[in-house]
């Protein structure tokens, strides 16, 4: 099975109050960025891996990667205003075959047993979207109003998003919709049934400060 990935960390990273983007800051060490390069590249050395970042720190990211000794091959193409976007703006330089992977730039705790599964899992149904259940209460929120909602109902989306490549090109010559937060709502928009897989409970999704240090606390586990 043909396997790419697309790494995005197009973003700045505003709410981490730091003036280097959040997939540039550290964790035990090593960038975050680099901690999803490398999980991929010990899941499978033949993956071809585009990274997505703001063009302005490209040069940046260069950087690292010689300071880092960084030998893992890939490619980096400049992100766009949205993720919608960088993820496009990376899909031309993606092989028509085989599957790819969409990965957050900033899930630095993302095992490669973890991304195995994911291909693993669209490989027998086409496509694979990890989820976690809902643990805290829930409400919907209409105006000033809010109501309870059933919390088994709903769940947490991940990544790595798996898709056949050539669909996902397909899905991402639409025209881009405010409902398309990730990968498999532009999928889905396309007539295709998205398939939930397992998630990973500590695949944490660096957004803010604190989520810093609770990765901190959980990389000796997952590493």
């Amino acid at each position: 099975m043909k396997r790419s990935a697309i790494i995005v960390a197009g973003g700045t990273g505003t709410r981490m109050n730091s003036n280097i983007p959040k997939q540039f800051l550290l964790l035990d060490g090593c960038p975050l960025l680099l901690h999803c390069l490398n999980a991929f590249n010990k899941a499978s050395e033949e993956t071809d891996i585009v990274v997505v970042l703001p063009e302005a720190f490209i040069e940046e990211w260069e950087r690292i990667c010689s300071n880092f000794k960084n030998n893992i091959r890939h490619k980096v193409v400049p992100g766009g205003d949205t993720r919608f976007q960088s993820v496009k703006n990376a899909l031309p330089l993606i092989m028509d075959d085989g599957f790819v992977a969409v990965h957050d730039g900033v899930r630095p705790l993302v095992t490669y047993q973890f991304i195995n599964h994911c291909y693993d899992s669209a490989s027998r149904m086409g496509n694979a979207v990890p989820v976690i259940p809902v643990s805290d209460s829930i409400r919907s929120v209409i105006g000033s109003e809010s109501k309870p909602e059933d919390r088994r109902r709903f769940r947490i989306v991940q990544t790595p998003q798996v898709f056949m490549a050539k669909n996902l090109k397909k899905a991402y010559e639409q025209k881009f919709e405010i409902a398309f937060t990730d990968d498999a709502s532009v999928v889905e928009c396309t007539g295709e049934k998205i398939h939930l897989v397992e998630g990973m409970p500590g695949n944490l999704k660096i957004t803010d400060p604190i989520d810093l240090r609770i990765a901190e606390s959980l990389i000796p586990k997952n590493h």
